[in-house]
């Protein structure tokens, strides 16, 4: 039998009473401490699915550990103006009374700079909403010509990106796009017409066609937007004026020999 007033060591108490010592030590977070760790998390975890609702929301909090419900989970979102976490929008978005044109690409051996160009736009998820990205490569070399950011994707926005680019860059032979709205424009069109560029565009729901673009949106995504979780307009377009720099003259590809894209397209210039 135990005296009453002799000290017992924390270790022995717990193993009298069978608990295990963190327990012991163990004080309750206050729920506005955690809900600031919970807000923490949100906002990461959007960059990567903007798209989930507060119940997936709930669920994923739950996988971390949390004991949270919809209620509370849905009461933080709203409180971080999230009433809604938007679904991936649309970009490629047809038109059925536009002329759509045949894709020129099947068997092409592609073996030099400004021999055939792609285009094409995806959305770039932020802290809250998202942005339109367009970019315009050069398919031999990898090259990211031109690139830009908007809140919206008409067509007069994707003919002067391409205008820009034909004037600093020439033009290429063959332009490639898929069969959105915004390319098959009457003013779109009339640029590449006006300046004797041949038009491709991809079948109809086939991503594959223009596989080079899409895998540059990957690197894009993966190595650059989803580390930062970017929170406006102005922080996004700053990280990915500094990302394609970083993506044309220092990461080299190894379908380049190694070389970087800035490296393939300007070589043999001096000669």
């Amino acid at each position: 039998m135990l005296d009453a007033e002799e000290n017992i060591s924390i270790k022995k108490q717990c193993k009298l009473l069978k608990i295990n010592r963190n327990c012991f030590y163990y004080h309750p977070k206050s729920e506005a401490k955690e809900n600031e760790e919970i807000i923490a998390l949100l906002k990461a975890q959007y960059a990567f699915t903007p798209f989930y609702g507060y119940r997936k929301m709930t669920v994923w909090l739950q996988k971390q550990g949390f004991l949270v419900n919809e209620k509370r989970v849905r009461r933080l979102m709203k409180k971080m103006g999230w009433q809604t976490i938007y679904k991936a929008p649309k970009t490629t978005i047809l038109n059925k009374e536009h002329e759509k044109y045949p894709y020129l690409l099947k068997d092409l051996v592609i073996n030099k700079k400004n021999q055939v160009w792609a285009t094409d736009i995806t959305y770039i998820p932020m802290n809250k909403g998202f942005m339109y990205l367009i970019a315009i490569i050069d398919l031999h070399t990898r090259m990211v010509l031109n690139w830009e950011v908007s809140n919206s994707m008409n067509a007069e926005w994707c003919a002067k990106m391409l205008e820009e680019t034909i004037e600093k860059y020439g033009k290429p032979e063959i332009f490639n796009t898929d069969q959105g709205s915004q390319y098959t424009s009457n003013v779109h069109i009339k640029v590449l017409k006006d300046n004797g560029i041949k038009i491709s565009m991809d079948g109809k729901g086939r991503a594959i066609d223009n596989i080079f673009i899409e895998r540059l949106w990957r690197s894009v995504k993966y190595e650059n937007v989803y580390l930062q979780a970017y929170e406006d307009g102005i922080s996004l377009h700053n990280g990915m004026k500094k990302y394609f720099d970083f993506y044309n003259n220092e990461r080299f590809h190894q379908s380049l020999n190694y070389q970087t894209p800035s490296e393939m397209y300007h070589q043999n210039e001096a000669a």
